[in-house]
């Protein structure tokens, strides 16, 4: 590019750095600014080679074209304004700025010398100091990204709800230990080289833990930590670069595109763990990167009146700021963000952490807010899978949350996780949670399949930790084992952590084949944990979060050692696709019938009467699905499950299978592996067929046929 070449107003639209025919657009929004300065940058730690005033500002985007620029060229911004940080306003024109539309970083944001800090942290008043050092050399640039990619056709495999098994798994740790034997481990790429496993289980969707471009907060990185799981997002459209095989800046887009292109191959769905809620800018003592110096009070909820002014930060995620999305430059910059990510990286849905901020726009929570009603009208968000985490730091919304919104359902994980543990009196509760929760999704226009079902997930215990463990073992987070959650409702079966007591270890699969049960054949969406499949362990730290390492990563040995495991996984699965009942997207309502005046859930108390719902030690409940959508060669079925979580035997007295039918065994998880899920056309005939003896802490499966 000349070193002279004219800048010209450009146009305000698309907001970001655009690619033109002869150069690229830039367009930053700033309500509050005075003047704002593009830097041009020739090395990612090189001085910058061209400053540029940006020439038009139109309806507070400030915009202008540079003929000559082209794909890789790194850039950021310098924006002068009001010091006012009682106001809300922080400007420092001395601290190079991240483009809020940035779809690639040079480097990571590292807070070397608090270069990366706007204030002085030794000054006696902090961050209302300013602090004039220049960190151009140490600030990542925004490099300027070419859309272009060969998706070969790609088409997504457009899942309904009820058709999904959810896979939760962090992009790197599937595939970053040596015993995954991929090419590229612990990247986009690498991930590639496990479809095959995920095919094989029968998973249709994954749930990648937050992918966007995150900052490692200060704290952990003197502890020698990371944050591991990504939840300090820095930039909302940037794939995470630590995860790309190759250390090009702007390498992430493709590989991310090219992973999403395979799966999608493979008949699987991409769905992403998104962070809206805050950002990695923190509170008001936190680091300077981008929305905070390029307009504060347009992009944060400030303690001012009405949230517009004020020095500090509204925090009801526990993590220092909560953007503000009752403004309309916050919900835009949110809004084109998830377009971004569903238009031109092709993902099908998303999983917002900490949903119900989202939902705060004027403090206490509400359905009806700004961000809830854009989505809900638009044409491309409207139509893909909206998952919410229904919780914030102050405030537990599960059932609340709009008619195009599913959620995960933490009332269906505490429950099962107490029952299959043998706490007693949850009958009732147990009873909701398996027929799709209809106290929480029944009232407001949405189905059982909006309720999605998990025991574990990257939070907390991993399904072979929850039966080994009464309490968390976290020490290796250098918190002194304060950090994670308390409220387990686990189990260590009589032996506590890694122990080679053979009892034990038997009634600790026992117990996960239990939990898989409730979790596949209850009504909703599963969601299982990634290397649950294979009794997975974090040797008991259940806020692994900071943990970038074996702890953390998969251990593929594991999947030949608990290869029996991974198969009842996978024939539950099957079992579920062969039922269509299983996948139901009605509630069942016991004793209540369908269109067709026929019910199709029946409850059974262990002499084949009802079932005693009120008493207080009841560790047992037993139903009846009779199947009437096409299914089994086009016939009708009928399920029977008993589900036993008590330390005695349960003799349970079978129903009348129908006409010329004999129940036939399919699940008894007290049986030895192999015996344990029979295949289907393998089924054990009954004999007597009338009554069943379940063993203790045991679930089991009929089918009539």
């Amino acid at each position: 590019m000349p070193a002279d070449a004219p800048v010209t107003d450009g146009k305000p639209y698309p907001l970001g750095a655009s690619l033109t025919a002869d150069g690229v657009n830039f367009a930053l929004y700033s309500q509050h600014a005075e003047e704002v300065t593009l830097v041009l940058f020739d090395r990612a730690d090189g001085p910058p080679t061209r400053e540029v005033r940006l020439p038009c500002r139109t309806r507070y985007i400030w915009h202008g074209r540079l003929p000559g620029l082209k794909a890789g060229q790194l850039y950021g911004y310098r924006v002068r304004g009001p010091f006012r940080p009682a106001d809300g306003l922080r400007f420092n024109p001395h601290k190079l700025l991240l483009d809020p539309y940035a779809k690639a970083l040079s480097h990571k944001f590292v807070n070397k010398d608090n270069l990366l800090l706007a204030y002085d942290p030794s000054a006696p008043e902090r961050d209302l100091s300013l602090d004039v050092r220049d960190n151009s050399r140490v600030a990542p640039k925004a490099v300027v990204v070419d859309d272009a990619f060969d998706w070969r056709g790609d088409r997504p495999p457009d899942l309904h709800l009820d058709e999904l098994f959810v896979y939760e798994v962090h992009a790197k740790g599937f595939t970053a230990d040596p015993s995954s034997k991929v090419e590229h481990p612990g990247t986009y790429l690498g991930f590639i080289g496990k479809i095959p496993h995920l095919k094989r289980l029968g998973v249709n969707a994954v749930e990648l833990l937050p992918v966007h471009e995150f900052m490692v907060d200060d704290f952990l990185s003197e502890r020698g930590l990371t944050n591991y799981w990504g939840y300090n997002t820095a930039a909302f459209f940037a794939p995470e670069q630590s995860f790309a095989a190759s250390r090009a800046p702007g390498a992430a887009v493709g590989e991310f595109k090219t992973l999403v292109r395979e799966l999608h191959r493979a008949g699987i769905e991409v769905i992403l763990d998104v962070v809206y809620n805050h950002t990695a800018e923190g509170s008001e003592l936190g680091p300077t990167l981008s929305l905070r110096g390029i307009d504060n009070p347009s992009y944060y909820r400030l303690c001012g009146p009405h949230g517009q002014g004020g020095r500090h930060y509204m925090n009801w995620t526990g993590c220092g700021n909560s953007l503000a999305m009752g403004s309309p430059a916050a919900l835009r910059l949110v809004m084109d963000s998830l377009r971004y990510w569903a238009e031109e990286m092709h993902v099908d849905g998303f999983r917002f952490d900490l949903a119900s901020v989202l939902g705060r726009e004027s403090g206490d929570y509400s359905s009806a807010t700004s961000f809830f009603d854009a989505v809900s009208q638009d044409p491309v968000l409207s139509r893909l899978k909206l998952v919410a985490e229904p919780w914030d730091l102050g405030t537990y919304q599960v059932g609340n949350f709009p008619v195009d919104w599913s959620e995960w359902n933490g009332r269906f994980r505490d429950c099962a996780r107490r029952f299959v543990k043998g706490d007693g009196g949850l009958l009732p509760e147990l009873g909701r949670r398996l027929t799709g929760s209809s106290d929480l999704y029944g009232d407001d226009g949405r189905g059982a399949y909006n309720s999605v079902n998990f025991t574990t997930c990257h939070d907390g215990f991993t399904l072979w930790d929850l039966v080994s463990y009464n309490g968390k073992r976290n020490a290796a987070n250098g918190e002194a084992n304060r950090d994670g959650s308390d409220d387990n409702h686990s189990w260590d079966c009589g032996a506590d952590g890694e122990t080679a007591d053979a009892g034990a270890l038997a009634l600790r699969r026992r117990l996960a084949k239990n939990h898989i049960c409730h979790l596949l054949f209850s009504c909703g969406t599963p969601m299982l944990l990634g290397g649950d499949e294979f009794l997975r362990t974090q040797r008991g730290n259940n806020n692994a979060y900071c943990q970038d390492n074996a702890l953390s990563w998969f251990d593929w040995t594991l999947a030949e050692r608990n290869a029996d495991f991974t198969d009842f996984v996978r024939k539950g699965i099957a079992l579920t696709r062969r039922y269509p009942i299983l996948q139901s997207r009605r509630f069942r309502t016991g004793g209540d019938a369908d269109a067709d005046g026929v019910a199709d859930l029946h409850w059974f108390g262990a002499d084949g009467g009802p079932v005693a719902w009120d008493d207080p030690e009841g560790r047992a409940l037993a139903w009846q699905l009779d199947g009437h959508a096409p299914g089994t060669d086009g016939k009708d079925y009928r399920l029977f499950f008993v589900t036993n979580a008590a330390p005695t035997l349960r003799a349970q007295t079978l129903p009348d299978p129908g006409p010329g039918k004999r129940w036939r065994r399919v699940v008894d998880t007290s049986l030895p592996a192999g015996e344990d899920f029979a295949e289907a056309g393998g089924e054990t005939l009954l004999s007597p067929a009338t009554t069943y003896l379940v063993n203790p802490r045991s679930f089991v499966v009929l089918v009539a046929s």
